[in-house]
């Protein structure tokens, strides 16, 4: 009986990873949709009941918190996966532009819910923060970046060509490689060495 409870715990432990990910999933969309969507609307939309969404998270704002703290552990991924330490900064750059774009969806979700505004992880700097500056710097540093510019403000840029690409994308219906090609070529000219 023992064996048993061994073999079911894993399994157990996946159900509740995969639920609590349709969760969060389902939350991206219906919020996205409408902000003021409620816990029984994401249940609707991640196909369980309210009652379950609610042992995930059994206020709103623990759905906030979880959300906000899916999209920084993400964004960590897309750091990593886009080699910033490899090659020049400016394709480094471009790399991570290209991993973020795809992360538009939870990213817009942040700058337009409301309740992101008071949840209180949004201010804090991240690891991906610290390391995108970091990239600006070693681009400005081997002249390939503008060094006029302060770092931080070129970090403001980048995600401000970053929104306006998922905006254009969500909002007027232009193909998203359009948008994104249109964000990676604003952004070479915004940061190139003059």
């Amino acid at each position: 009986m023992e064996h048993d409870h061994i073999a079911t715990a894993p399994t157990e432990t996946a159900t509740r990873a995969r639920t609590r990910r349709a969760i969060l999933d389902a939350a991206v969309t219906v919020l996205s949709a409408n902000h003021g969507a409620s816990l029984a609307d994401v249940a609707e939309a991640a196909g369980v009941g309210r009652t379950t969404v609610h042992r995930y998270f059994a206020e709103r704002s623990d759905l906030v918190a979880a959300l906000g703290a899916d999209v920084r552990e993400r964004l960590q991924e897309a750091t990593v996966r886009a080699r910033v330490d490899e090659g020049p900064a400016p394709k480094a750059l471009e790399r991570l532009c290209l991993e973020y774009f795809e992360l538009g969806d939870r990213l817009m979700l942040l700058f337009d819910v409301p309740q992101f505004l008071s949840w209180a992880g949004f201010e804090e700097e991240t690891d991906s923060d610290r390391v995108l500056v970091r990239l600006i710097e070693r681009g400005q540093a081997e002249g390939t970046v503008d060094a006029e510019a302060d770092a931080e403000w070129l970090q403001n840029v980048l995600w401000s060509l970053l929104y306006a690409a998922w905006m254009q994308a969500r909002d007027y219906g232009t193909p998203r490689h359009t948008a994104l090609t249109s964000c990676l070529h604003t952004v070479r000219k915004a940061m190139a060495a003059s």
